[in-house]
């Protein structure tokens, strides 16, 4: 199955109900192409670099703490989530960008860099329904290494539980979409 590397950090705030949008441009090995969507169903691979408070907005700085305090033994990473892109967007109106602050865990200054990383690129938002399940530990595999977004990864997970109620989720993607359309 398909797996997006994401910030250990974001991953707990996805899981926890606190974030439902990804925005995304792309890793370094993806500079040509900029961000894609490999899967519109697929495992979060929690990843702990490249993770600071300045990239996070102060109240969920606790976050960072806790996933830096329980990070996995090397050589092993532990999935406990996947998503569903409910709906996806490319954005260049720094404006629409930040309305969509109430999305996300990262901060104002996090956000500005990204836009200017690549700035010919759109940023690409993607809404996400989240799913809590078991937790699997994984070997990490050299090919799962570098700054690429997607990886396969051989892993079967049960159905998870959705981590938002269906009015939740529906509220705010109607909130999204009145944003990015």
């Amino acid at each position: 199955m398909k797996a997006l590397k994401e910030w250990a950090t974001v991953v707990k705030a996805l899981e926890n109900g606190n974030q439902t949008v990804l925005l995304r441009k792309g890793g370094i090995l993806e500079t040509a192409s900029g961000f894609n969507v490999e899967s519109k169903k697929f495992l979060l691979f929690p990843t702990y670099e490249h993770q600071q408070h300045d990239s996070l907005k102060s109240q969920f700085y606790g976050y960072l703490s806790d996933v830096r305090e329980t990070q996995p033994k090397a050589g092993v990473n532990r999935i406990t989530s996947y998503a569903e892109v409910i709906e996806e967007s490319d954005l260049t109106d720094m404006k629409k960008i930040e309305e969509l602050s109430p999305f996300h865990i990262w901060s104002d200054y996090y956000i500005k860099e990204r836009m200017k990383w690549m700035p010919q690129k759109p940023m690409k938002a993607i809404f996400l329904k989240v799913y809590k399940t078991q937790q699997s530990e994984v070997s990490i595999l050299p090919e799962y290494q570098g700054c690429k977004s997607w990886i396969d990864i051989n892993v079967n997970v049960e159905a998870g539980r959705s981590v938002l109620s269906d009015q939740e989720l529906n509220e705010k993607l109607e909130r999204f979409k009145e944003i990015v359309n």
